[in-house]
């Protein structure tokens, strides 16, 4: 199924231009509906006894948001500003998940942990766990004008690995070149399984290249980053949080590892 509606996270970060020009792109390539929705932490400020909120500095950082997703949608012919209007942690987390739930996908920056914290540090988590939604992450650095023409996905027989493959389809694009990456011990049947998923990309009309990766390699992540980076892959989709039944890896921790270090967009479902 195309996408038909998207969601893109806003914030008064520096980066959220460049996500929000990828929502723009992707929007207008499947003909969708682009939501941009601002959400920010901030505490409320006292007067007396009596707690007020917006303070002013959230006020303002919202009404710039909204400016700038006008002049970034601008030619788009269904697009939608919200403003979550909450502060904490708790209350954007839980917010922003219940939102992510109306949509095809959820467009989020990656946390830069250099950078001052302005949304909750396990908003992407979150949103990835437990909106049902499949949740695209943009790097913190680079420019990504597009995603979905050379993808790069993560396979492995794991529930979340299927579903990420499937909520994928709506991204890459009809003549894309996909590489799958059969992540396992290299057993015949873990073989037939990616040589399966190859017929199954093709019979979507897709070029499909298949390789193979043992999980007992030391920093398995690593080498499916330089994988990316070497396939010049525009977009990495994996399930996430299913551990990829790895022997010396906790489970989530290839995840959070993908979190920290990704290097090209990645589309994550659980």
């Amino acid at each position: 199924m195309p996408l038909r509606d998207i969601l893109v996270h806003l914030d008064s970060s520096p980066r959220t231009a460049e996500r929000l020009a990828l929502a723009v792109h992707l929007a207008k390539r499947s003909d969708a509906r682009l939501a941009g929705v601002f959400a920010q932490c901030a505490n409320a400020y006292r007067v007396g006894v009596v707690t007020v909120w917006p303070p002013e500095s959230y006020t303002l950082a919202a009404n710039a948001s909204r400016e700038q997703f006008q002049a970034a949608v601008a030619g788009l012919p269904n697009t939608e500003w919200i403003d979550l209007n909450r502060g904490s942690d708790h209350e954007i987390v839980h917010h922003m998940t219940e939102a992510a739930r109306h949509y095809d996908l959820a467009i989020l920056g990656q946390d830069d942990e250099d950078a001052p914290r302005i949304v909750p540090r396990e908003l992407i988590e979150q949103l990835i766990v437990e909106s049902g939604r499949p949740v695209l992450v943009v790097p913190y650095a680079g420019h990504f004008s597009d995603a979905g023409a050379r993808p790069l996905v993560a396979w492995t027989e794991a529930r979340s690995a299927a579903r990420a493959l499937n909520d994928a389809l709506a991204l890459i694009q009809p003549n894309a070149k996909v590489t799958a990456v059969s992540m396992g011990t290299g057993t015949a049947p873990e073989k037939l399984s990616a040589e399966r998923i190859g017929v199954h990309l093709k019979a979507h009309g897709l070029q499909t290249g298949i390789e193979y990766m043992l999980v007992t390699e030391v920093g398995v992540m690593d080498t499916l980053l330089n994988l990316a980076a070497d396939k010049a892959s525009d977009l990495i989709v994996m399930g996430a949080f299913g551990g990829y039944g790895y022997p010396v890896l906790s489970r989530g921790s290839g995840t959070r590892y993908m979190l920290r270090h990704m290097t090209a967009p990645c589309l994550f479902s659980h």
